[in-house]
């Protein structure tokens, strides 16, 4: 039964950020994320607070037409009020532009780490580890230009 609750936490957090239900994303994780995208930006891992992370993401995404996050291959495993999940991820990110190439298409894995407060999982850690990058991978520089 957590397990399945760890998913959807999981799942809730890359489907809000798709609908831009901000609340939704918000929610799935704790006060403080020690997030790892290290190995797409470059930019060292850091913790940051859930509203930091929400924010930054309602400043890049809704400047695609659509994203797509696809998560598949879950493997959590728990410790009392502590998780940690692994899955697979593909993310696909749309936007129409004069210089073409439309898709920027991001292959990788995630690694979690969660914790339970009062009967709710929330993400207190989450790395990116890339696999491949397809597409054009000038589209996030074209559409912060936006």
């Amino acid at each position: 039964m957590d397990k399945d609750l760890i998913i959807q936490t999981i799942v809730n957090l890359f489907n809000g950020a798709d609908k831009h239900d901000w609340e939704m994303v918000k929610n799935s994780f704790c006060e403080n994320v020690l997030l790892d995208y290290s190995s797409l930006s470059g930019q060292r891992a850091s913790t940051l607070s859930s509203s930091d992370i929400t924010n930054s993401w309602i400043d890049f995404l809704p400047k695609f037409a659509f994203t797509i996050h696809m998560l598949t291959n879950f493997e959590v495993n728990m410790q009392g009020n502590k998780a940690t999940a692994f899955c697979k991820g593909q993310a696909v990110h749309h936007l129409p532009n004069a210089q073409g190439g439309d898709l920027w298409i991001v292959y990788g894995t995630y690694d979690f780490a969660l914790d339970n407060h009062g009967g709710n999982w929330h993400v207190s850690s989450m790395k990116l580890n890339l696999l491949y990058q397809d597409g054009n991978k000038q589209l996030p520089v074209l559409a912060m230009a936006n």
